[in-house]
This record gives structure tokens, sequence and C-alpha cells, in this order.
């Protein structure tokens, strides 16, 4: 498909990356297409009509799946009727983004822009999406796609209703913010826990029959042998407390590290 601002590529039979490279981020969405109903994790920056890219891949009713509510992974909900956050973001969702400036967020969403957006977007004006969920989310909660089950995991950390998203029918994991490549993963963000963001990586770590992993920014497909690396990533920013714990065995929430 080509288009002017978003790229598509399928990962997998009716499961679409819908990119946006030409913004410092690059920031994915990703469309899981059923038999009966299609699924679209994140609706990315809000700069240019996600709307219409999925309309070319399918007429099926679509449920938009908010892995978190942070900018830029809201910027296309107004173009949707079935919005699904998890239940301690709904007053984000509802009432604005805490811990970000709206100034701060206008420059970020506007700057280092390697694509020429569209006419219609205009930073200084840029106001991310405020608005009522269709429904709140919980730990394990299940959408039935038709022939294509998806899982949502509660992952807290990089903010406290974090979800990831795991195609049970086809081992796939859609990890949002939690874990992606190439580019660091903020564990001191206005509203990050990191205590709970790597509690979530352990979590995340542990869960079976996965075969491909993808996150929401950089690269696409994150390689299975990065569960090692996240392990030795937890024992590095661990480390860097030994000034104030010393040595022994700590304990960050169902990581245990022995110095």
């Amino acid at each position: 498909m080509h288009d002017l601002w978003f790229s598509v590529q399928e990962l997998h039979p009716n499961t679409y990356a819908i990119s946006e490279y030409g913004h410092w981020e690059k920031v994915h969405s990703f469309l899981l297409i059923g038999e009966r109903r299609a699924a679209l994790i994140d609706t990315g920056l809000g700069i240019d009509s996600i709307k219409r890219m999925t309309d070319q891949l399918t007429d099926l009713p679509i449920d938009v799946i908010t892995t978190h509510v942070h900018v830029d992974h809201i910027g296309g909900h107004g173009e949707f009727e079935r919005l699904y956050v998890h239940s301690e973001e709904a007053d984000w969702l509802e009432e604005g983004i805490k811990g970000l400036t709206l100034d701060q967020i206008r420059k970020d969403i506007g700057r280092d822009l390697t694509k020429s957006p569209p006419q219609s977007f205009n930073p200084d004006k840029f106001t991310p999406f405020t608005g009522k969920p269709t429904g709140l989310l919980e730990h394990k909660d299940r959408f039935d796609l038709g022939g294509r089950t998806l899982v949502v995991h509660h992952t807290p950390g990089h903010s406290p209703g974090h979800l990831v998203v795991e195609d049970l029918t086809n081992g796939l994991l859609f990890t949002g913010d939690l874990l992606y490549i190439d580019s660091p993963i903020y564990a001191f963000y206005p509203t990050t826990d990191p205590v709970k963001l790597l509690d979530s990586l352990a979590y995340i770590s542990r869960i079976p029959n996965i075969n491909n992993v993808y996150g929401s920014h950089n690269t696409l497909s994150i390689p299975n042998t990065i569960w090692t690396d996240v392990t030795e990533a937890v024992r590095d920013l661990c480390e860097k407390d030994l000034a104030h714990f010393g040595t022994g065995v700590h304990t960050y929430g169902l990581v245990e590290i022995r110095f």
C-alpha cells in the first residue's frame, strides 16, 4: 500500500503493522483481523488519519485496544467507535494525560519529522484525544475476533494501566511500550514505576508459546533472544542501586537479583 505518511507491512496472515516512520518516535499500530471482527492495537500519533488505512485493509467492525494512554498511542481514537482501555487509565482517556504539559506534547509531536505531514496537521494546535471508553479492561480479558482469540495482560510500569496483547491463536505478542528495541526503555518517565516495570518484564518473559514479539517503536520484530537481553538489562539497572541497598539478595517485584 502506498501512502505519503503511513507504511503498512503484513507481519502474519491478517496481521498488519501500520507505521509512522516519518516521526522521530517511529510509532507502530497493529491491525489484527478475525473472521467476524478486527482489533486495532493503538491508533498512533494522530498526525494523519489511520482510519484511511484500516478502511483499505478490512470492512469488519474494529475494536480499539489501547496499550496505554500516551499521546503517541491514542492519536486516532476519535475515528473509531469502540475504544477499550485498562481501568487504571480510564480517567486519563476521559480527562487528559497526566505528567506532561500541553506545551511539551505539542513540541514533541511536531519535531524531527523526516516526512512531510498532511497539510491539515498543525503541531501548535494539536490537542490529544479525550473521550469516554466503550469498555474497561482487566488482566487476562479476552477478545474473540472469530477464529482468533486475543488476551490482554496488565503490565504496569511504563504507565499504571499498560497492557500487552497476546494473539493466543498465532503465538504473537504485542508489547506496546513495555518492550521495544533500538532506543532506551524509559524507566523514569513521569508516569513510570521502575519496580513495576521490572516486574512486568519478568512476567511477559514467562508467557508460553510466543513465536514473534512486536514492540510499538523502532524495529518491528523483536528477536526471541530478547529475554536474555532483558534479564541482563534488569540486572544492570538493579546494580545501580547497590550504593543504596548494599550487597545481598534484593527483590524487585517478581525479579530477584543476587549481588
